[in-house]
């Protein structure tokens, strides 16, 4: 049951389905590719989970279109109903599809919802731009409760919520102790070129130290394939590890951020997806610091 979603632009059908990971933990995979009309705006792996008393949805996707497909799948696949919503950053596609869930708590930590909150706005705008009428009446609706590292469910230790950072201020990683499948959220990218808009590569690298050493069988990255091991975690450290050599090696040369766009970048990132937009942003991101570093200490 399940595979990657192959969204229909005429009929603006997402075709969202659901695949089990374990018992009563599925995963929704979106399309490993950037922001674009052909997938709708969904490049998100959302996710929910089945307790006794209903279901928890992880992530609610880039849109209000997606939310209510989203919600529609989960009473399809699970007969429960929706016992809340967690989000696991600020990032647009994790709670643009807030409005399908608006009778339901919605879960974030403090950081996240203020980075919400100042950044509404410029994702409406922005994903209405590239996504056009997949968007029609999406609005932000942030989430109404705050969440903080610990036990998920009072009272059930099953679900363990760890509080790491580096890809944004705030970053929450969801452990399923009982199936082993861990929801990484944007710490981890397989597969795909990270998004940097927020980032801070030395907490990004510790956050990644930190999922290495948790134990798991199924690793659930926001973006990019679902994996049974590692590789995920290795290629992030990898491509992030790179970035800050190769960004503080340039700015240390006096490189402007042109030379820096055109410089050689490594087969194997160049081959992974969205490397043609992601790239330049990262540069765009992350390069004035490195810039500015290498000026305050001539």
């Amino acid at each position: 049951m399940g595979a990657v979603a192959q969204a229909d632009p005429t009929t603006l059908d997402y075709r969202l389905s659901a695949r089990a990971l374990a018992p009563d933990v599925y995963v929704v995979e979106g399309a490993n590719a950037d922001f674009s009309r052909a997938n709708g705006c969904n490049i998100i792996n959302t996710g929910f989970i089945v307790v006794d008393d209903g279901v928890i949805v992880i992530n609610t996707g880039p849109s209000k279109r997606y939310g209510e497909q989203l919600r529609a799948l989960v009473g399809r696949t699970t007969g429960k109903p929706v016992k809340q919503v967690l989000h696991l950053n600020l990032h647009p596609d994790y709670f643009l599809g807030n409005q399908a869930f608006a009778d339901v708590p919605r879960l974030a930590t403090s950081a996240t919802i203020e980075g919400m909150r100042a950044e509404a706005k410029s994702y409406e705008d922005n994903l209405y731009r590239l996504c056009g009428d997949w968007m029609k009446a999406t609005e932000a609706l942030l989430p109404d409760r705050t969440v903080v590292p610990g036990p998920l469910l009072a009272g059930n230790p099953r679900f363990e919520l760890r509080e790491l950072k580096g890809h944004t201020a705030s970053d929450l990683v969801l452990v399923d102790r009982i199936s082993g499948v861990v929801f990484a959220g944007g710490l981890v990218f397989v597969d795909r070129v990270p998004t940097t808009p927020h980032a801070r590569l030395p907490d990004w690298l510790a956050s990644l130290d930190a999922l290495a050493a948790q134990p798991f069988k199924t690793l659930v990255p926001s973006h990019g394939p679902v994996v049974g091991d590692a590789r995920g975690i290795e290629q992030t450290r990898r491509y992030l590890r790179w970035l800050d050599g190769s960004f503080g090696a340039a700015a240390q040369r006096g490189s402007e951020m042109t030379e820096v766009l055109a410089q050689p970048v490594p087969a194997e990132f160049r081959n992974w997806a969205a490397f043609a937009t992601e790239y330049p942003r990262n540069v765009v991101h992350l390069y004035p610091a490195y810039e500015l570093k290498s000026l305050q200490a001539r």
